[in-house]
Order: structure tokens, then C-alpha cells, then sequence
């Protein structure tokens, strides 16, 4: 007996999805917008957190930092980060706000027109435009609880009744020391003793002859210190000019005890 087997039904295939063909990319209208929107809000929290660019202006840094007006100054890297687990210590450089003292010739670079200020200050959210701040750059000299001075007959600045090293500084001065309330060695007229009050630090510039700094301050509420509030943060590196470019390196000024 031959069995007469059937052939099977084929199963019917269906067409599959094209849908990984078919799926519809972002419009670029909305696409562009976004990775910009993205990129700001990045840079945002970078500046914010993490550091960020400032301009050297003027000479008071000389040598360790270069500028003067009318000129290409230098253009420095300021971290934050390193501050989050350890205070300000002496010889860094440091940028910082000043305190009212030190702003009676600060001009703001915001317009007159309100609109176009709202865009300004948007604006140096994510680095475009400087902030609205007087915001300088000197070398930490003492922290708190630190008596700093400088006498006749000093052969430097003292920090607890001992010289700070200078070597740094620019030498020769760049305006003679005259007079007998004064010597180069403290780079200008005598001063102090002055006890940094807690949480702030006596800063001094390289260019010591040529540094309005906590020296030029000492009568006001904080007796020419900054408060460690107002430092923006620690000055790293200096990324323009490309014939400059390389770190600040830390400096012990002090002699250990």
C-alpha cells in the first residue's frame, strides 16, 4: 500500500518591519540647538566646579606672569578643585574678588543698556564674557594666625618672625626704593606686624615694587587681607602665549619649623 503523502504548506513570511530604515532622525533644527544648549551647559559646570580662564592684565605678577596694558598678557588655567580638600597655603598664586578696599577704581564691564547686560552676564556663565568682579591675581605670603612684617634691617619679609624666601620676586625692582621709611628687601616701605585673622590670607605680588596689595590695604576691615571666600581659585597653568605656555609651579616660601 503506497501512501500518497501531502507536501506541506509553506509557512506564509511576512514582510518584517522596516522600521530601523524607516526611523525618523532628529531634525536639525532641533538637533543643533540641543548640542549647543549641551555644550554651554557643560561649560557651565566645568567653569563653575572645575576652573577656568582669566587674563593677566597688568604687571603686578612679573615675572612669574606677564601683562601690562596695551600688551598680549598672559592667559591662565585657575583650578578650583584642589581647594575643595585643602585651604590656600603660602607661596601659591592665587586669583581672588577684591574687598570693597580694593574696588574704589573698579569699572564695571557691563553695558548701560539692561538687555544687553542680561546677555553679558548669561554670557560669562559659560566663558564668553568676563564676570562683573574685580577679580585680581597675587602670591599667598601668610595664612591665618600668621603674623607677616617687614622692618628696617629685615633681610626679607617675615612671616613669625622669619624671612620668606624671594627668590621669585622681579629682580631688579622696577621702581628704585627711595627714602629711609623703606628697603628693597621688603619691596617697598616698611610694614606690620600684621596677624592674618583666621580664614584669610596676606597676599603680596612678585612685582614688589609694583603691587598695590595687602600692603595698600592695611586700614580697612580686614586689614588688607582677602578672605579665603573670595579666591576664585588656585593659578595652575598658562595656556596662551604658545612662547609661555607651561605650569606655575607651587612654591614653599616659607621655612619649615
Amino acid at each position: 500500500m503506497t501512501d500518497n503523502a501531502q507536501p506541506r504548506p509553506r509557512p506564509v513570511r511576512r514582510p518584517r518591519p522596516r522600521q530601523e530604515q524607516e526611523e525618523k532622525t532628529t531634525p536639525w533644527y532641533i538637533e543643533i540647538p540641543l548640542v549647543v544648549l549641551l555644550t554651554l551647559a557643560l561649560i557651565f559646570v566645568l567653569q563653575t566646579f572645575v576652573g577656568r580662564v582669566y587674563l593677566i592684565p597688568s604687571a603686578s605678577m612679573e615675572p612669574t606672569l606677564h601683562g601690562c596694558e596695551g600688551c598680549n598678557g598672559d592667559r591662565i588655567f585657575v583650578q578650583k578643585v584642589g581647594y575643595y580638600f585643602s585651604d590656600p597655603e603660602p607661596g601659591d598664586v592665587v586669583v581672588f574678588e577684591g574687598t570693597p578696599s580694593w574696588n574704589t577704581g573698579y569699572v564695571s564691564n557691563r553695558s548701560d543698556n539692561s538687555f544687553v547686560a542680561g546677555l553679558q552676564q548669561l554670557g560669562s556663565y559659560v566663558g564668553l564674557v568676563a564676570p562683573d568682579e574685580n577679580d585680581l591675581v597675587k602670591r599667598v605670603v601668610a595664612t591665618g594666625g600668621q603674623t607677616v612684617s617687614c622692618q628696617a634691617g629685615d633681610p626679607a619679609v617675615m612671616v613669625d618672625g622669619q624671612p620668606i624666601d624671594q627668590s621669585y620676586i622681579l629682580e631688579p625692582p622696577a621702581n628704585p626704593v627711595i627714602g629711609e621709611d623703606g628697603s628693597a628687601e621688603c619691596g617697598g616701605k616698611f610694614f606690620g606686624p600684621i596677624t592674618v585673622p583666621d580664614g584669610n590670607v596676606f597676599v603680596m605680588g612678585d612685582n614688589r615694587t609694583n603691587s598695590a596689595d595687602s600692603r595698600y590695604h592695611m586700614g580697612d576691615e580686614f586689614q588688607g587681607t582677602i578672605p579665603e571666600d573670595n579666591i576664585r581659585g588656585k593659578v595652575s597653568f598658562i595656556i596662551l602665549p604658545l612662547t609661555r605656555i607651561g605650569p606655575v609651579k607651587d612654591r614653599e616660601i616659607q621655612q619649615q619649623q
